[in-house]
């Protein structure tokens, strides 16, 4: 599921610490969805997500169980959190079949509805002494009709998915869980959002 540009291989005593000079450099996969018919003539663009300063880089987040904002080191997204989900939501509402178009804004494509996302968490959490990590991804989502200049919806996804251990591999395998998780999700509910948003 994960697309590697470099493999990690071995284990890994502390994710924080490492002697490898390049970063080896991670892309998620996303989620694969079926195209479930039921097509709305209208055209959508996913606005580039927002996020804080922290979460706003190609570094891979983590906290520790003392609250302390940290990131693992000898690892990196191969572009920032935001910039990857954007192109995950893309791939995932387009393969959805839901809208006629999807794009990713800015696009000189004239577009119908506007979706907005606010990332709020996208970090491996360690918590209360555990020797392994949850990842937790948490977004808001708002659909905008951009004719109407209307709210159609707004909600919050969460997800969070488990590592099987402290291995780098598995902490960025539990990345791809969550986060095709939170995609599934927005995706049924913008699906069922969407109802009325016909011309």
């Amino acid at each position: 599921m994960l697309v590697a540009a470099v493999l990690c291989t071995g284990c890994v005593g502390s994710l924080l610490e490492s002697n490898n000079e390049a970063p080896e450099v991670y892309r998620l996969a996303g989620t694969s969805l079926p195209d479930r018919g039921d097509p709305l003539p209208l055209a959508l663009a996913v606005a580039p997500p927002r996020a804080s300063t922290s979460l706003d880089t190609e570094r891979i987040a983590v906290v520790q169980p003392d609250s302390r904002f940290d990131y693992f080191s000898g690892v990196r997204w191969a572009e920032p959190a935001p910039q990857m989900l954007q192109q995950l939501l893309v791939r995932a509402l387009a393969a959805d079949g839901r809208f006629a178009t999807v794009v990713a804004a800015p696009s000189r494509v004239p577009v119908d509805l506007s979706l907005d996302v606010e990332l709020r968490s996208f970090e491996a959490v360690y918590a209360g002494g555990a020797g392994v990590p949850v990842v937790r991804v948490e977004m808001q989502v708002t659909l905008v009709d951009t004719r109407k200049a209307q709210r159609l919806a707004s909600f919050v996804v969460r997800a969070e998915a488990g590592a099987a251990d402290n291995r780098r591999a598995a902490v960025l395998e539990s990345f791809e869980r969550a986060t095709a998780e939170a995609l599934q999700d927005t995706v049924v509910r913008l699906r069922e959002a969407s109802t009325g948003a016909q011309r």
